[in-house]
C-alpha cells in the first residue's frame, strides 16, 4: 500500500531538546536581579544543568510514564499480613531522584536557598507536577520542626539531603527522608480545629498514640509525617513516623488513595491510626501555630507550581504557532493569535516575576529582614489566591492555541489542564486565602505598611498604577460587607502588586500592556482581547522557547 497519502506536513517539531531555564527570560532575570551576585554563578550553572535535564526527551518520557501509570496501593502481602505500601512506577523514581538531588528540599541549608530553590522548582515542575508534592512538603516541614529542637536535630539534616532514599526503613538508616502531611479529615476539611483524632500521651516524654481517621494524607510512602490531633490542651502537631527505631512499623493503615482529577502520578491516600504512636511537635493546643510556618512554604509552592505550568503552557503555545501555518502564513504572524499569546505570556511573566519576588523575601525574612516578613504575611495569601486561580482559564487558552492537537493527550497539554485546578485547593483553597488575607489587614497593619511600601517603590512611573492603587486605599476604607467582597478585593491587592513589579522591573512593552489591560480596564475578560496598539510581537518573542 502507498504511503503518500500519509506525508506528514505542517506540523510542528517536539518541544523537546531545549534549556527549560534558559529559554525562560523572566526566569533567568529575576534571578539575576534578586540573587547575591556572588552566588550567580554557581545557581545558573545548576540550574542550566536542571533545565537542560527538564528539556530533554528522556525526562519529558518520563513524565508521560508517570501519569501513564499511577501509583497502585497493596494492603496486604500474599501471606494477608498488612503491610500497607505504595508502588509507584520507575520514572516516579527517577523524577524525584532527580528533583532532590536538584536541591528542591535543600532550600535552609545554603546562602539565597529559597529564590535558588524556586527557580529550580520552576524549572523542573514543567516536566512533571505530580511528584513536586512530596518535595514541597519535605521542604516545608523543617521550620514546623524547629518547633521541637530535638526533633528537628534528628530529622532535619535528612530531610534537606539531596540524596534519594527510597524505602521503609528507620530513619537513622537513611541517607535522606521525605516527609508528608495529614491534616484534613472528613468532618472538617480546610477547618482543621474540627479534626477529632485523639493524641493521648505516653510514659515516655513527648511521646502519644494517635487514633483517628485522615480524610486526605498526602505522599503516603514518606519516612515521616506532620499530623494535627487533639491532645488534652487542644489540637497539637506530631511527627508520625512510617518505621520506628526498632524496625517496627509503625500502625498506618492505608484505607485508599483518591482516585483525582490530576495530580496523578503522586498518591493520595486516606489513613487510620491505631495507636499510632507519635512525638509531639511544640506544645499541646499550638499545633496550628506550629504548622503556621509550613502552611505559608507549601502556600509559595501553590504560587511555583501554577506558574511553572503556565510558562509550560506558553511555551507550547508560542512553539506550536511558531511552525504551524494556516491561510497563507505562520500562525504566530495572525494579528488576532498574536494577541491571544502575547495575553498568556503577560499572565505567565506577571506570575513567575511575583513567585520569584517572595522566594527573595523569604531569603530575607530568614536573615532576619522584619519589613520583608511583614510583606509576606500578606503577598503569599494574595498570591496563592490570584495566581491559582489564573492557571485554569489560562492554560485552557494555550490548550486552544493548538486546536485539535492541544485537546489530544499526546501533546500533553490535557495533563496540564487537569493539573491546573490542584494549587488553587491545595492548602486552602480560594475563600481560605481570601479570609486570610483579611485577617492580616485588620489584624497586622506592619504587614499592609509593608505591602504599601513596596507598590510605592514605583509611585509616578505609570499613572494606571496609581490610580489601582488609590482605588484600593478607597476600598479597604469601607469595612460595609467586606467578607464578601473579600475576593475582589484580594485580586486587586494581588494585581497592584504584579504592576509594581513589572513596571518596576520588566521591559517597557510588558509592564505597558500589563497595566492597560489589568488595571487600566483596556482589556476583555477572555485572554487575547489586549490593545492592539501594544507591542504584542515583542511580548510574543520574549516568550518563545529557543529549541
Amino acid at each position: 500500500m502507498s504511503g503518500s497519502t500519509h506525508t506528514v506536513t505542517n506540523q510542528p517539531p517536539p518541544l523537546a531538546g531545549y534549556d527549560v531555564f534558559a529559554a525562560d527570560r523572566a526566569l533567568t532575570e529575576g534571578l539575576e536581579r534578586h540573587l547575591d551576585p556572588d552566588l550567580l554563578d554557581e545557581a545558573r550553572s545548576e540550574l542550566t544543568t536542571l533545565g537542560r535535564a527538564a528539556g530533554s526527551d528522556q525526562a519529558q518520557e518520563w513524565g508521560r510514564l508517570a501519569n501513564a501509570h499511577p501509583p497502585v496501593l497493596r494492603t496486604h502481602d500474599r501471606y494477608g499480613h498488612r503491610v500497607d505500601e505504595v508502588d509507584f512506577h520507575p520514572a516516579w523514581h527517577r523524577l524525584l531522584g532527580k528533583g532532590v538531588s536538584a536541591g528542591l528540599t535543600a532550600a535552609w541549608t545554603r546562602p539565597g536557598g529559597h529564590l535558588r530553590r524556586a527557580a529550580a522548582f520552576l524549572v523542573w515542575s514543567q516536566v512533571e507536577a505530580g511528584h513536586l508534592c512530596p518535595l514541597s512538603m519535605t521542604h516545608a516541614a523543617v521550620p514546623a520542626l524547629r518547633a521541637q529542637p530535638d526533633l528537628a536535630a534528628v530529622w532535619e539534616p535528612r530531610l534537606t539531603s539531596t540524596v534519594y532514599d527510597f524505602g521503609l526503613r528507620p530513619a537513622a538508616e537513611k541517607a535522606g527522608a521525605l516527609f508528608g502531611m495529614a491534616m484534613t479529615e472528613k468532618q472538617g476539611g480546610s477547618d482543621v480545629r474540627a479534626g477529632t483524632a485523639r493524641a493521648v500521651a505516653l510514659a515516655e516524654d513527648g511521646a502519644y498514640a494517635l487514633t483517628g481517621h485522615k480524610w486526605f494524607c498526602s505522599a503516603p510512602m514518606s519516612d515521616g509525617f506532620l499530623v494535627l490531633a487533639r491532645a488534652d490542651g487542644g489540637p497539637t502537631c506530631f511527627l508520625v513516623p512510617r518505621i520506628l527505631g526498632d524496625g517496627a512499623r509503625n500502625p498506618f493503615a492505608i484505607q485508599r488513595l483518591k482516585d483525582k482529577l490530576g495530580n496523578r502520578s503522586n498518591a493520595s491516600g486516606e489513613v487510620e491510626f491505631d495507636s499510632t504512636w507519635a512525638r509531639r511537635v511544640g506544645d499541646e493546643g499550638r499545633g496550628v501555630r506550629t504548622l503556621i510556618d509550613m502552611v505559608a512554604a507549601t502556600r509559595l509552592d501553590c504560587v511555583l507550581g501554577s506558574a511553572a505550568l503556565m510558562r509550560q503552557a506558553v511555551a507550547q503555545a508560542v512553539h506550536h504557532c511558531t511552525y504551524r501555518e494556516a491561510f497563507g502564513s505562520k500562525l504566530v504572524d495572525k494579528p488576532l493569535m498574536r494577541n491571544v499569546l502575547a495575553d498568556l505570556a503577560l499572565e505567565s511573566e506577571a506570575a513567575t516575576t511575583l513567585a520569584l519576588r517572595l522566594a527573595a523575601a523569604y531569603d530575607l525574612a530568614e536573615g532576619g529582614d522584619a519589613r520583608e516578613r511583614a510583606f509576606l504575611r500578606i503577598a503569599v495569601p494574595a498570591a496563592k489566591y490570584w495566581v491559582t486561580k489564573r492557571c485554569t482559564p489560562h492554560v485552557a487558552e494555550a490548550l486552544e492555541c493548538l486546536g485539535g492537537n492541544g485537546y489530544v493527550e499526546e501533546s500533553g497539554m490535557p495533563r496540564l489542564l487537569r493539573e491546573s485546578p490542584v494549587n488553587s485547593v491545595w492548602e486552602g483553597s480560594g475563600n481560605v486565602q481570601a479570609l486570610d488575607v483579611l485577617r492580616a489587614l485588620q489584624r497586622e497593619p506592619t504587614a499592609f505598611n509593608a505591602f504599601l511600601l513596596e507598590v510605592g517603590t514605583v509611585r509616578g512611573a505609570d499613572h494606571r498604577l496609581d490610580t489601582a492603587v488609590k482605588d484600593l486605599l478607597t476600598e479597604l476604607g469601607d469595612l460595609d460587607g467586606i467578607e464578601a467582597r473579600a475576593r475582589r478585593l484580594v485580586e486587586r491587592i494581588a494585581l497592584v502588586l504584579q504592576g509594581s513589579l513589572l513596571v518596576r522591573y520588566a521591559p517597557a512593552e510588558v509592564a505597558d500592556a500589563f497595566c492597560a489591560s489589568r488595571l487600566g480596564g483596556d482589556g476583555g475578560a477572555a485572554f487575547g482581547t489586549l490593545p492592539h496598539t501594544l507591542g504584542l510581537a515583542e511580548i510574543v518573542e520574549r516568550a518563545r522557547p529557543v529549541s
